[in-house]
């Protein structure tokens, strides 16, 4: 890392710090660094690696894993689309693959403008109204292509 005033470097220590002795502090400690950063960036890992003692390997896999955790900052405009079986039962699928041909990306991709996130999420609680989506932490129900066409139209997408 370049500079002790380095925000990556400035933001890790706070997480660590935030949960220094908490056992099982890997899952909280890479939240609040997504949290205050929008993002893990490669440059954290080993900072963390050395401050809890584990490998490099091991911080990848857990990021890896969760597929609320990204290594890239987000787009402007994060679409979160509803996968759960209520949301696939009504046509999210179809919603799915119509947001990923006009965005130009896949799941945890930016779409080929830059302005848009598309994001995967496997309930919204909207069920009763599928297929749902969320924008910006903003829920959106009962979507069709046309609706959520203009839904990334009025957000600048």
């Amino acid at each position: 890392m370049s500079s002790p005033e380095d925000p990556v470097r400035l933001a890790t220590q706070r997480a660590l710090d935030a949960h220094a002795g908490q056992p099982g502090n890997l899952l909280p400690i890479l939240h609040a660094i997504q949290h205050d950063l929008g993002c893990i960036p490669d440059e954290a890992v080993p900072v963390l690696s050395q401050a809890l003692q584990l490998s490099r390997a091991e911080i990848h896999g857990v990021i890896s894993f969760y597929p609320h955790f990204r290594t890239q900052a987000p787009a402007g405009v994060v679409l979160e689309m509803c996968r759960a079986e209520s949301c696939q039962a009504m046509g999210a699928q179809s919603l799915i693959d119509h947001a990923r041909e006009q965005l130009g990306c896949d799941f945890h991709e930016n779409s080929a403008n830059g302005k848009v996130t598309l994001e995967p999420v496997y309930c919204l609680g909207l069920c009763a109204q599928s297929p749902a989506v969320m924008v910006n932490g903003k829920p959106h129900a009962r979507m069709t292509p046309a609706k959520l066409d203009r839904l990334l139209a009025e957000q600048g997408a």
